[in-house]
């Protein structure tokens, strides 16, 4: 009896532990997608377009995505995600992302990648728990600059752009392949239990206050662009 409650104990003390070492590592993520993206539009003439912050839908950050290889994809890789909502921006949503081709960058071994999602087809994706980019949602390399040019299609084309920041080089990235599913275990450390996508970007869910430097970096976004002028 000593036994199984000495076991038990040890078995709590080890998911206690687990659980803050998750939320600790979430919280983290969410800090450094947000100096991720605020860096990013810092960079003088190879930030997002202004044009592009202002329909964006929805922004997506995956910081620091370590890869190898000759042809590498976003194994186990985890980001941050909030949508536009009637009262501003919604409360990060986490997801994983897995495989797609990334082109031969080789040797690069950490990679931040950023998702301006567009319209409304792209959100509809991103409510849901999983899906694939290039198959169930459109998805290019996005243009850079302070600007977009107003001869280029990336806004009738493509249900998302896609960024990508590798040694200190910004680019557009064609990311096809890449499949986009909930994260659970994010979501419990940083809510207290599972919620759905769609309740947390369509502004259901509090902000929680370890999310604030993310959304200060999102709501500051096109302001850094503007100021870059």
């Amino acid at each position: 009896m000593k036994k199984a409650i000495t076991l038990v104990a040890l078995l709590s003390l080890t998911s206690i532990g687990w659980a803050g070492t998750n939320r600790e590592a979430t919280n983290d993520r969410l800090d450094h997608a947000g100096s991720v993206l605020h860096e990013i539009m810092a960079a003088p003439d190879k930030g997002i377009p202004e044009e592009v912050l202002e329909h964006a839908k929805c922004i997506a950050v995956v910081p620091h995505l370590l890869k190898g290889g000759f042809v590498f994809g976003a194994e186990n890789g985890r980001g941050v995600a909030t949508c536009r909502t009637g009262d501003g921006w919604s409360a990060p949503m986490f997801f994983a992302i897995t495989g797609g081709s990334w082109g031969l960058q080789i040797g690069v071994e950490g990679v931040d990648l950023v998702m301006i999602i567009q319209n409304e087809r792209g959100m509809k994706q991103l409510l849901s728990n999983k899906f694939e980019l290039g198959a169930d949602a459109s998805v290019a390399a996005g243009p850079v600059g302070r600007h977009a040019s107003a001869d280029t299609d990336w806004k009738m084309n493509a249900e998302i752009l896609t960024y990508s920041r590798a040694k200190g080089a910004f680019a557009g990235l064609t990311l096809n392949g890449a499949s986009i599913r909930h994260d659970e275990d994010s979501t419990r450390a940083v809510y207290g239990h599972d919620i759905s996508n769609a309740r947390i970007l369509k502004g259901e869910v509090a902000m929680p206050g370890e999310a604030h430097l993310f959304l200060d970096a999102v709501r500051g976004a096109k302001a850094q662009a503007v100021a870059s002028n």
